[in-house]
């Protein structure tokens, strides 16, 4: 849920005007905004690359994996899914809030990868090798504003 949203319901349920404090997480929110919209055209304009990166080094870690087996049904599968959790880390970033991720079902998706015989510890080591790539073309400032959402996820599918 964003600031925003926090705060309006916080006040609402509470009858009474939004605090200052409350203002000024709403006004560093919107101050930041131009910021994390930049960022995420990063990581939209480089997704195919953060991808390819990712799921090269995670197939060099886990090389015996459904994704790594020579099926080529179950590769673009993996490819598939990594671009959605790195579009799920965008939309983060322009909500500067973990709620895209959260509402996305990981514990939904840790359950289906678990289902398909696909081990969580890969599908973690997986989400790693993405943010590790990701990062990688990021400045530190931008990358520390980053890394928190993909922590987010990988602990989601923590087993």
């Amino acid at each position: 849920m964003s600031v925003i949203t926090q705060a309006i319901i916080s006040a609402d349920r509470e009858a009474r005007y939004l605090s200052v404090g409350e203002l000024e997480a709403i006004r560093d929110f919107y101050t930041t905004g131009a910021n994390r919209l930049r960022i995420a055209t990063i990581l939209t304009a480089n997704e195919q690359q953060i991808v390819e990166k990712g799921s090269q080094v995670f197939w060099q870690r886990c090389p015996i994996t459904p994704s790594n087996s020579g099926n080529p049904t179950y590769r673009a599968s993996c490819l598939r899914d990594q671009t959605w959790y790195v579009r799920l880390v965008a939309y983060a970033v322009v909500a500067g809030d973990t709620e895209p991720i959260a509402a996305s079902g990981t514990r939904g998706a840790k359950q289906m990868y678990s289902s398909l015989g696909v081990p969580l510890e890969n599908v973690t080591e997986c989400m790693c090798c993405l943010k590790e790539a990701a990062l990688s073309l990021l400045s530190l400032e931008d990358a520390s504003a980053v890394a928190p959402y993909f922590d987010f996820l990988i602990q989601g599918f923590k087993p």
